[in-house]
């Protein structure tokens, strides 16, 4: 679990900064994205029923540090102090939302493969 934890939170690190260095905005979209896309494998992960430690090493190590509710929370209230109220609720709702939806999509995908 260790061993994917930090390559989970490198690759994080690197590709948030990507993404935010080329939108240029007050939103976070790097953690956005990530965030998203992290749900979304999670769903695929856990439902194409990989063994205990495969998961331990993909679900709560790679994607458990790609993912991020730590600076989920910091950006979404670092927006609310700026007065950036509107990116604020866009942010933390967006997230949510489309969360639970890339979850399920990602569940989806892999019952999908499952039936191959």
């Amino acid at each position: 679990m260790g061993i994917g934890g930090i390559f989970g939170g490198l690759c994080r690190f690197r590709l948030a900064r990507a993404i935010s260095e080329k939108a240029g905005t007050a939103f976070p979209l790097g953690t956005f994205i990530i965030n998203i896309a992290g749900a979304a494998l999670l769903g695929l992960v856990s439902s194409i029923n990989v063994s205990g430690r495969a998961y331990l090493l993909l679900g709560d190590g790679f994607l458990g540090a790609f993912t991020t509710f730590s600076t989920f929370m910091y950006e979404g209230f670092s927006l609310f102090r700026g007065n950036e109220k509107l990116n604020a609720f866009a942010y933390i709702l967006g997230t949510f939302l489309l969360g639970v939806i890339g979850y399920a999509l990602g569940s989806l995908g892999g019952r999908f493969i499952i039936s191959l």
